[in-house]
């Protein structure tokens, strides 16, 4: 190896070099693969949420257990729930004294209540082409932490039964949990569901899933779509 001219030498360093980098090259749909690797690992999770539209945001605790149970408490507004079972999604609006219940019994994939599941995840991969933003590098996240990056996919539905025409994922690069999804309706309107402090794998029972319902308050029964239909 000595008596290799150095041009040589050369050559093989930048051979080996460009073989490397071309190893560490990830596609979109690899890299959302290693997301979804990620979520097939979690049982449960729990932290903050903050949903945001053009009008108002609102802010609560999250807790989620696989494959489908969610509940979110709010603290802004105050005491506003939203809970699901696996089978039944419950709205507490305090302002109203109303509760919307909904049956999903019978709806299959209804039950994927939120996208930062392994279920949620699936759907998206089925029903969603999956590109990088500009490039897998991860970029400033706007409105987050001094310093916090994300890398950045952008999914457009390829199934016109999707409610969201676009969304983006911004994925914490170390963790690869989702930071936030932010969604476009059909309408063009923006909602942007941001996640922080996840804790996961905790071992949430499923009895934090249940919620009791003031007995006063309102019922409205199938707010989304008839149950039988």
């Amino acid at each position: 190896m000595k008596h290799l001219p150095i041009f040589a030498l050369l050559a093989i360093a930048s051979l080996a070099s460009s073989r490397a980098s071309a190893q560490d090259i990830v596609t979109a749909g690899q890299y959302f693969g290693l997301v979804a690797d990620r979520y097939a690992q979690i049982d449960d999770y729990e932290g903050k949420i903050a949903i945001s539209t053009a009008k108002d945001v609102m802010k609560g605790d999250i807790i989620f257990k696989s494959p489908s149970l969610l509940r979110i408490d709010f603290t802004s507004p105050p005491d506003q729930v939203i809970a699901f079972d696996g089978q039944t999604l419950t709205v507490y609006i305090p302002g109203y004294n109303s509760i919307l219940s909904q049956s999903t019994a019978d709806k299959p994939g209804a039950g994927s209540t939120s996208l930062a599941t392994r279920e949620g995840l699936k759907m998206l991969k089925r029903n969603y082409s999956i590109a990088f933003e500009t490039s897998p590098a991860p970029l400033p996240l706007d409105g987050g932490a001094p310093g916090e990056q994300a890398v950045r996919l952008v999914l457009d539905r390829t199934s016109a039964a999707e409610g969201f025409t676009r969304i983006k994922l911004y994925v914490n690069p170390e963790t690869k949990l989702i930071r936030r999804i932010e969604g476009w309706t059909i309408g063009g309107d923006k909602l942007s569901f941001d996640f922080t402090g996840i804790k996961t794998n905790v071992g949430i029972p499923e009895t934090r899933f249940v919620y009791d319902s003031p007995a006063s308050a309102n019922v409205y029964n199938n707010f989304l779509f008839n149950s039988d239909n």
